[in-house]
């Protein structure tokens, strides 16, 4: 299954929402359905949301009529109602500014159809990165992964949250190709049960050995001596090394550190937002009540009861062992080691 797939004039999106029921693919052919898609969580996960983000640029450039004075308000507006999706993930600004900065360099052609020929052809090389790159990380961080390891992970952040393969799920990939004897441990991820869904569907289908727990039963796990180590996505690394990730997995961070557990955070490059000084930077997203008080349209809570629904938090840089990037292991000092590797990018 694959998450998006470009078809020239088109973006075909799986409908995440709906696996594993469903199998459901629609095309998007507007920027507008695009957005929506990403509001709504059919497309998800940082580096898919990157390079769905440049295609719906590029649809936005395709659904331009006007003349070649008016096209560059019109992709501000293209790119604004693409940039209010999802303000946590820092792979859809890094898209967005790769997308942007290809339309001000080709913007002395002529012929509009040149400039869109352009912008498919850098949506087309950001896709292509996000799949080398994740193939990279899954090399990189298969030397860390023992042979018959026990490994935890939070959410999804495989081939579905990806253009390709996956980070975390990459990583957990290329150790099982590799012929070591894991297994992993899901955690259910409410609200939306990204790790019931999604994760134990990709693993399955990979014949990885999986065993789905519910959130709560991580800390139990540890005690029991049942996980070597926790392997997490990422949708925004600050300069600090403080990472961003789906809700619940500051709790799994705290509670591998108090097992001595180490905890590994995998992310391409495009994931590191040195802007971003410290976790205390990121824009966290809120999302409805609804996700929280029903379940995939089961009332679970009282219709009135106040929610409160953070789509991530934080965990602090001295909970994390290491950042498996394509270009390499990033250990602790995080500061200044993530600038050396991104300087070196």
């Amino acid at each position: 299954m694959k998450s998006i797939e470009w078809l020239g004039n088109a973006l075909r999106i799986l409908d995440q929402s709906k696996l594993p029921v469903e199998i459901l693919y629609r095309d998007a052919v507007s920027y507008e359905s695009v957005a929506e898609a990403i509001e709504n969580m059919e497309v998800r996960g940082a580096p898919a949301i990157g390079a769905a983000v440049a295609y719906g640029f590029v649809l936005g450039a395709l659904e331009y009529q006007g003349d070649r004075d008016g096209l560059p308000s019109f992709m501000e507006k293209v790119q604004s109602r693409l940039a209010e999706t999802r303000p946590t993930a820092v792979n859809l600004f890094w898209a967005l500014r790769r997308m942007e900065d290809r339309l001000r360099e080709c913007w002395d052609m002529d012929d509009l159809d040149d400039v869109r020929r352009v912008l498919t052809e850098e949506a087309n090389r950001i896709a292509e990165d996000d799949r080398r790159m994740n193939r990279l990380i899954g090399e990189v961080g298969n030397e860390i992964v023992p042979d018959k390891a026990n490994i935890l992970t939070h959410c999804n952040a495989g081939a579905l949250a990806t253009v390709e393969y996956g980070t975390a799920l990459g990583v957990i990939r290329s150790a099982h190709l590799a012929g070591k004897m894991i297994h992993v441990y899901a955690d259910e991820t409410r609200p939306l049960l990204q790790g019931a869904r999604l994760t134990a569907l990709e693993l399955l289908e990979e014949k990885i050995p999986v065993t789905l727990i519910t959130d709560n039963m991580a800390g139990y796990l540890m005690q029991q001596g049942k996980i070597d180590l926790v392997i997490v996505g990422a949708d925004r690394i600050a300069a600090n090394g403080d990472t961003a990730n789906k809700i619940g997995t500051y709790s799994v961070a705290v509670l591998a550190n108090a097992h001595g557990i180490p905890f590994y955070v995998a992310a391409p490059t495009s994931t590191i937002d040195l802007k971003v000084a410290n976790g205390q930077e990121i824009p966290i997203e809120e999302r409805p009540a609804n996700e929280v008080r029903e379940c995939f349209g089961v009332s679970v809570a009282p219709e009135e009861v106040k929610v409160f629904n953070p789509a991530f938090d934080v965990t602090p840089a001295k909970y994390i062992t290491g950042i498996i990037t394509e270009k390499g292991m990033v250990t602790a000092p995080y500061s200044v080691n993530l600038l050396k590797l991104m300087v070196r990018s």
